[in-house]
């Protein structure tokens, strides 16, 4: 995790809630690593800096955020960063635990997590943001238990994940098929809707805490996609992530990639899984125009289960993805 361009992304305004809207609604990190910091006894505080603090200001600036290296922020820092890996482990197991809930068998469950985890950086075009793998594991977690749990024990990871970003109301609206797969369709959308609200209500108290930050609650990015589709070079241009170059995600080789994987895959995955693809597909490729910035694959977010779990049957040519039977009414 570093600074990103801009002061959106400065460590600092992330910290201090000074950051522009929309941005400033993903505060399930910032505010935790706040929280956190301020519970640290000050012996252990003071024990952390003897030991690390110096360190920790002689690291190449390169590598680590400047601010890092300031005395308010140094341990801040590093609970931010492990805490942003914990969440990378929990989307991991929780991907594995998806794709065994369809009854992939072991071995190819978590090959297909692992593909995943190894995928999904090279999809964060330039780098990604440090919601991304909170968003990742909500979304994973989101999913497996709508197949395997009643709907209410989705409501505090539905509030988490609308707070770590607003956009998580539009997982929920994805997993009505997932629902209705276990009870009646009365039951699957009072569920839904007793969900979405979660999420409104999650919004709405961040839209209002922060209703004097500067920005606007969405950007709309359709002129940006207007300039970069009427420049079809533009798809075969490099970019480096994470220090590696390579071409876009959205390049001819990696989208046929996913078209292969996706026609070999889609019909060994069962009908709700299709349908919640169908939904996500449907919600998420026109905003992905309008709102998001050209070229940027971690903007599909709404899919990488489905994803995932064509990785899965694709590992796992004998197997079927099979849902568990409908809970007992």
């Amino acid at each position: 995790m570093g600074d990103r361009p801009g002061d959106n992304f400065d460590f600092a305004h992330i910290l201090n809630g000074s950051s522009d809207r929309p941005y400033i609604y993903r505060q399930l990190l910032p505010a935790s690593v706040n929280w956190i910091d301020a519970a640290i006894p000050l012996a252990a505080r003071s024990w952390f800096f003897h030991k690390y603090g110096f360190a920790m200001q002689e690291l190449d600036t390169t590598f680590v955020s400047p601010v890092s290296k300031e005395p308010a922020y140094i341990l801040r820092y590093q609970i931010f960063y492990y805490l942003d890996f914990f969440f990378a482990w929990v989307a991991a197991f929780a991907m594995f635990l998806v794709c065994r809930a369809v009854k992939i068998p072991t071995l190819p469950s978590a090959f297909a997590s692992v593909l995943m985890m190894l995928a999904i950086p090279y999809m964060m075009s330039n780098g990604g943001y440090y919601y991304d793998y909170p968003e990742l594991a909500f979304l994973a977690l989101a999913v497996w238990m709508a197949i395997r749990f009643n709907w209410w024990w989705l409501i505090p990871v539905v509030a988490l994940g609308a707070w770590n970003k607003e956009s998580f109301l539009l997982v929920v609206l994805s997993l009505y098929p997932l629902l209705r797969h276990r009870t009646s369709r009365g039951n699957a959308l009072l569920g839904t809707a007793v969900l979405a609200l979660t999420a409104v209500a999650v919004y709405f108290a961040l839209r209002m805490h922060f209703a004097s930050n500067p920005g606007s609650t969405v950007l709309f990015k359709w002129q940006t996609w207007l300039s970069f589709l009427t420049h079809p070079q533009k798809l075969f241009l490099t970019e480096s992530t994470y220090g590696i170059k390579a071409f876009k995600a959205f390049s001819p080789i990696p989208v046929a990639l996913l078209i292969w994987t996706a026609i070999r895959g889609w019909r060994r995955l069962p009908r709700p899984i299709r349908r919640h693809a169908i939904i996500a597909a449907a919600i998420n490729f026109p905003l992905f125009f309008l709102f998001c910035s050209p070229g940027e694959m971690r903007d599909l977010s709404l899919l990488y289960v489905v994803l995932l779990l064509l990785f899965a049957v694709n590992l796992s040519p004998t197997s079927k993805a099979e849902l568990p039977g409908p809970a007992a009414a």
